[in-house]
């Protein structure tokens, strides 16, 4: 038989396939890109968490932190904050405040989160939002009022202003801002005092007051 007729033929790819796998490899690099650049900096972890770079290795997902939880501050990352913290501990300061009660850091069993000094600890910083009722009227001061550790001053006008070094994050000023429910008919989604995370933490940290 001639060595041409030994040849094998080129295989055929038909249509269907060609998409299916050229949609699979791109879901792929989107996955990675995702995963890469998960969403990690915006996150408040709970108090004694390890590095990013180091937590989302030994953090096992198991849900303990959240469970021992008293104040109902630790949440479950969702899909929103990154694939690779997707089901990890995450502080949602809607729900409630941190008081550092180092029972986080006792359940955890991976060391992700790790022993602490309650005194010094720092999970964040409290930072004004342009939603602020005071920043335009002055007629509320609630956080100054709620805050555990007198970390939020009031200006002349009675807006608002962030001391950082007295800050740790505790979020107690986010959990009881009224602004979302005053403003609800604007559409505000945003309270006017949010906990960031130390690493979009301002400059200045001055809140916000202009």
């Amino acid at each position: 038989m001639p060595a041409e007729s030994q040849k094998k033929s080129p295989p055929k790819f038909d249509r269907r396939g060609l998409l299916a796998g050229s949609a699979g490899a791109a879901g792929l690099l989107l996955l990675g890109a995702w995963g890469s650049t998960e969403g990690e900096p915006h996150l408040v972890r709970p108090p004694g968490s390890v590095p990013a770079e180091n937590f989302l290795a030994r953090c096992l997902r198991c849900d303990r932190c959240r469970s021992v939880c008293h104040t109902n501050v630790i949440s479950s990352g969702k899909l929103s904050d990154g694939i690779l913290s997707l089901r990890t501990p995450v502080m949602d300061f809607r729900l409630g405040f941190c008081d550092f009660c180092e029972k986080c850091a006792e359940v955890c069993p991976t060391g992700a989160i790790a022993a602490f000094d309650p005194e010094t600890a720092k999970i964040g910083l409290a930072e004004v939002t342009d939603s602020c009722i005071a920043l335009r009227t002055g007629a509320c001061t609630k956080c100054h009022e709620a805050c555990p550790y007198e970390a939020i001053d009031l200006d002349p006008r009675n807006r608002p202003i962030v001391n950082a070094e007295k800050c740790n994050g505790c979020g107690k000023c986010e959990l009881i801002c009224p602004s979302h429910v005053y403003q609800s008919w604007r559409g505000e989604a945003e309270r006017g005092i949010v906990v960031r995370p130390l690493s979009e933490a301002p400059s200045a940290a001055e809140g916000g007051a202009k």
